[in-house]
């Protein structure tokens, strides 16, 4: 062999650093490069001769490549790395964030206030707290922006995830020399060895190998380690055995390869870039709160341009128009919607992370509620990626095994039976896996470290809870052994005994069936075995099969001990020369495995039945599996038959204990059947049929079935715990990963986090995310319900010129005041119903704000609270001489500083002062009066439909909101100082009750309200006022 080489960093050729550096440098891809990582990876480099690879890429399968053509082929291609998007700046994203949503008119009014304190200072008009009001507006835009970027920096960093996976080294064969390279330096046609604990540093085609296994789960999604040859076993590069990919991992044996992909060419590599160049799909909530902001946007410029030129029309005062044109802004602009929506939604997310749900992007809280359909992954996710044994077949006789039990009762009865204690020894020492040192006997055998595959790990543990295995061990040790390999699909070991040699075959049935000549009877007795016996063993196969179970048979010899004596040396090292019996063995019998289903995921994916949710299973898994799985959760339902099993019958011939009835709901779907399929034949399949499992998917092809939901109009969750998983991630509308077995990639593109791993944790999610969809509807409404009681009080000053019942700064005490807290105390209103029972809203017509809102909130309760305002201001001038009809048209002499002997409706004279602070009490008390309804509002909007005498007022946080409106109330009317900037006075206790009559009106009116809608579902009541 060539002597092992290192080169250092300084003895590398210059052309490699340089061309590694122009290699990272960051560059969006264009749109025709994206739509190629849309299609799977296509390649003919594994199915060609050997001798035509090596022309093609001008290399040698001894000796490798030159190292003058490695330093050409470098310069040409590039650096074996994964090169980063372009990225945005951060302080563009940050000024983005500023000037998002209502941002950039609440910017205009900061700086219209600013405007308005200069011009009255240079024309000496008073603008008494405009100034403060202008700072106020720019905090509020501040803090907003900020909560946006905080959620805007939680974006995913894929590349980085990605990034880690390379491997740092790699041995390399150049020029007949072995050397030890940075994986950055290999190019196409290096010769690379492999061995155990390697990580695969391309894509290469395997040339040699000796017992190479590989595990595939960065592509595949599959942790069972796969068998790799050096022939080609399907044109696809996907599913050929003698494919290996970059970033695998070399679990078991050696082997050699010749690097045909590098860097952004590799089928990680075009992951990597399809999933950092996906854009992300807009959430729900993003759309509907952008919706909510043009309406409010466009009502809030129409009224204000409207009053401008109608102030300045009737007043010839541009400082007065634009504080009119202020005012009416302000008055429209929910100037804290950003913060109360992301409170509300942090307040959901912190109870879906007590449940095991981990929310990085806020807005996916409200999208998983909002779910339609959900594609789940299936191992990990839906399954408990362990492998469990599920059958046993022994004697002609099947025993069953339920992998939610500890085997109890099932061993006693097992132990009865003759048979079985032969069965046991052949599955306890034809057995490589075993306990790690670490692991004890006080620890669970379900929770013990195994150093051993998925299948073996399995069956030690079952054998484990029937029978220490380690004493079967030290009574029979182990003297010889032929591991499993993909070729004999067999593995054989040799054990000593008191009496000799006992040979044990465990493999694949039709494998271990040729080498046996009788068969273990159920009292454990030998018998030849004659055709009848061998269709009992193919048909329990068959069946076992049929579950989607990994089935091995196992045989055994006994070596009779005058021929193989204590001293024997047996050889197990070449097929020519083993020196023990190949023919004659005694079938023993079966055990079958599975990766079972989850505890609570059938129930789960019953709910989401039950709440219109399509679950549609994705895999990498065999479709057999995939659809034995689909239906122990519940994703196919009982009954329902698929072409796909018809097709297996048809081909198997076989009589099976059970044969559903034949129906046509549920369909699988491979992926060599996905990938002749349209798009439109795509659509209409998703769209036609509710139980669909995909199997035998490609990344490329879960991302086809993302976009294809969401054609349809559907909102999509997708769950997955590995890199293949990562593009439907990014693409869906809320990515799901695994907390536990997820890798970082999928983590990263990921929106939410199962922490437990748990499917039926999603569920919750849903129902939560629905939750807060109808408490933010409830908030926002309540939010609303005060703008026009703030906006009235300008219009009525402006057509009627009496003095303005309402300033500004007490429209922004109400905003940013008293009204967030209660906004926020929603979010933690209980459900009215079973919101799990009705189904996914459609996106289309249940608007986070409908015209039934606006009509509720506007026209109804907003007039009332409005009259209950005006009732006030008006007695309280009645009550001091000025009646109603005197207030017609006084304001221009009511604001003049130069009028000190203004008459009242009974002569009485005001100065200046004077009727300013009368003024002051009557806004103050038109301000309370708001207040005062509004805590009444809050009442009304905890439900929409049920009588609050049925919803309680069990919400701690709401009724906390009651405590601290009052305080921030009495701060702002009795703490000296505050009149000065929010032109308040303290007021007598007798005027908190001029507005309760229309308070106890509005409270009255919505409870007959809700009950006309429980009382007529579907009525004129429910189609005009159930927002």
């Amino acid at each position: 062999m060539p002597e092992l080489q290192r080169y250092s960093s300084r003895n590398l050729p210059r052309i490699s650093r340089t061309s590694s550096a122009l290699q990272t440098a960051k560059r969006r891809l264009t749109k025709i490069e994206i739509q190629d990582l849309h299609h799977e990876l296509e390649t003919t480099d594994h199915v060609i001769p050997l001798q035509e690879l090596c022309e093609k890429l001008n290399t040698d399968p001894e000796n490798g490549l030159t190292e003058k053509e490695a330093e050409r082929l470098l310069l040409k291609h590039g650096a074996n790395v994964l090169t980063p998007p372009k990225q945005t700046p951060e302080y563009i994203k940050f000024l983005l964030c500023m000037f998002s949503g209502f941002a950039g008119l609440l910017w205009c009014c900061a700086g219209l206030c600013f405007l308005l304190y200069v011009v009255g200072f240079l024309f000496e008009e008073e603008q008494s707290g405009v100034e403060w009001l202008g700072m106020i507006i720019v905090v509020i835009c501040i803090v907003s922006g900020v909560f946006a970027y905080i959620q805007e920096s939680k974006n995913t960093k894929v590349m980085e995830s990605f990034k880690k996976m390379v491997p740092t080294f790699a041995t390399v064969i150049r020029d007949g020399n072995k050397l030890r390279l940075g994986t950055e330096e290999l190019v196409l046609g290096d010769l690379v060895e492999i061995k155990l604990g390697d990580k695969i540093p391309a894509d290469i085609r395997i040339i040699r190998c000796n017992g190479l296994r590989v595990e595939n789960s960065s592509i595949t999604g599959e942790s069972e380690p796969v068998t790799r040859t050096d022939y080609a076993t399907d044109i696809n590069p996907l599913e050929s055995s003698n494919f290996a990919f970059f970033s695998s991992f070399a679990v078991a044996g050696e082997g050699a390869g010749i690097v045909i992909a590098t860097g952004d060419r590799t089928m990680i590599g075009r992951l990597a870039g399809l999933t950092s160049h996906l854009e992300k799909t807009e959430t729900p909530i993003a759309k509907e709160i952008k919706h909510f902001v043009h309406i409010i946007t466009v009502v809030a410029i129409i009224f204000g341009t409207l009053f401008f030129f109608l102030s300045f029309v009737l007043d010839p005062n541009i400082v007065r128009a634009f504080t009119y044109l202020l005012g009416i802004i302000i008055a429209n602009v929910p100037e804290v919607l950003l913060v109360t929506v992301t409170t509300c939604l942090t307040l959901t997310a912190q109870k879906m992370a007590n449940k095991n749900c981990l929310v990085k992007n806020l807005e996916g809280v409200e999208t998983l509620g909002s779910t339609s359909t959900i594609c789940s992954d299936k191992t990990g996710t839906l399954t408990q990626n362990r492998m469990t044994v599920s059958n046993l077949w022994f004697g002609y006789t099947r025993y069953t095994f339920s992998p939610r039990e500890r085997i109890g009762a099932e061993r006693d009865l097992l132990m009865e039976r003759p048979a079985f204690s032969f069965f046991l020894k052949n599955a306890t020492l034809c057995l490589r896996a075993e306990f790690t040192a670490e692991s004890t006997l006080l620890v669970p055998i379900e929770d013990r470290d195994v150093i051993g595959d998925a299948s073996e790990t399995g069956i030690l543990r079952f054998c484990e809870h029937i029978h220490p295995t380690e004493t079967y061990r030290e009574r029979y040790p182990k003297v010889a052994e032929i591991p499993f390999n993909s070729t004999l699909k067999y593995q054989l070991s040799i054990h000593s005994d008191t009496s000799g040699f006992i040979l044990i075959m465990k493999g694949a049935p039709e494998v271990i069936l040729d080498y046996c000549s009788s068969i273990l009877t159920t009292d454990g007795l030998t018998k030849d075995m004659g055709p009848v016996d061998v269709q009992s063993v193919k048909r329990a196969c068959t069946e076992l099969g049929y579950l989607g179970e990994r089935v091995l048979a196992y045989c055994d010899l006994l070596l009779p001990p005058n021929t193989y004596g204590p001293d024997y040396e047996f050889n197990t090292e070449e097929a020519s020369k083993y020196n023990f019996p190949t023919k004659g063995y005694r079938f023993v019998g079966l055990i079958s495995l599975i990766d079972p289903p989850r505890p609570g995921v059938p129930e789960a994916v019953q709910k989401c039945r039950t709440a219109g949710i399509k679950v549609i299973m994705v895999t990498g898994d065999h479709p057999v599996t995939a659809m034995a799985i689909a239906r122990k959760v519940g994703i196919i339902s009982e009954g329902h038959e698929t072409k796909y099993e018809m097709t297996l019958l048809a081909d198997n011939q076989q009589s099976f204990t059970h044969i559903p009835d034949i129906d046509t709901d549920a369909i699988v779907v491979t992926g060599s059947e996905l990938r002749s399929m349209t798009s439109n034949h795509l659509d209409n399949m998703i769209k036609n049929y509710e139980e669909i499992v995909f199997a035998r998917t490609s990344p490329q092809q879960k991302l086809l079935i993302v976009e294809s939901c969401q054609r349809l109009g559907e909102i999509v969750a997708v769950t997955g715990d590995g890199v293949n998983d990562a593009p439907a991630l990014r693409k869906a509308d809320i990515g799901v990963a695994m907390g536990i077995t997820g890798s970082d990639v999928a983590k990263n593109a990921a929106d939410m986090i199962l922490m437990d791993d748990n499917f039926a944790s999603i569920v919750t999610g849903v129902e939560e995310g629905r939750l807060i969809f109808d408490n933010l509807k409830k908030s926002i409404a309540y939010t609303l319900t005060s703008s026009v009681p703030e906006m009235l009080p300008m219009l009525a000053s402006l057509m009627f010129a009496i003095p303005l019942p309402l300033v500004i700064e007490m429209v922004l005490c109400i905003d940013v005041g008293t009204d967030l807290v209660p906004a926020i105390s929603l979010a933690y209103e209980k459900a009215e119903s079973d919101i799990m029972q009705r189904a996914p809203r459609n996106p289309q017509y249940d608007r986070l704000v409908n015209k039934r809102l606006i009509s509720i909130t506007y026209g109804q309760i907003g007039m009332t609270q409005a009259a209950a305002g005006f009732y006030t201001y008006f007695m309280i001038l009645m009550l001091h001489g000025f009646l109603p009809k005197k207030l017609l048209g006084l304001r221009y002499d009511w604001e003049n500083k130069a009028i000190n002997d203004l008459e009242d409706s009974y002569g009485q004279t005001w100065t200046y002062k004077a009727r300013m602070d009368l003024l002051n009490e009557a806004r103050s008390g038109y301000f309370l009066s708001i207040v005062i309804t509004q805590m009444i509002d809050l009442v009304m909007c905890k439900t929409r439909r049920n009588s609050i005498f049925h919803q309680g007022m069990g919400n701690w946080f709401l009724n906390f909101s009651f405590v601290f409106e009052i305080i921030i109330t009495g701060t702002l009317l009795y703490v000296p100082g505050t009149e000065k900037v929010l032109k308040t006075m303290p007021l007598d206790i007798y005027w908190y009750w001029p507005c309760l009559p229309l308070g106890l009106f509005l409270w009255t009116y919505d409870e007959l309200r809700r009950w006309c809608i429980r009382r007529f579902p579907g009525g004129i009541v429910e189609r005009e006022t159930y927002y």
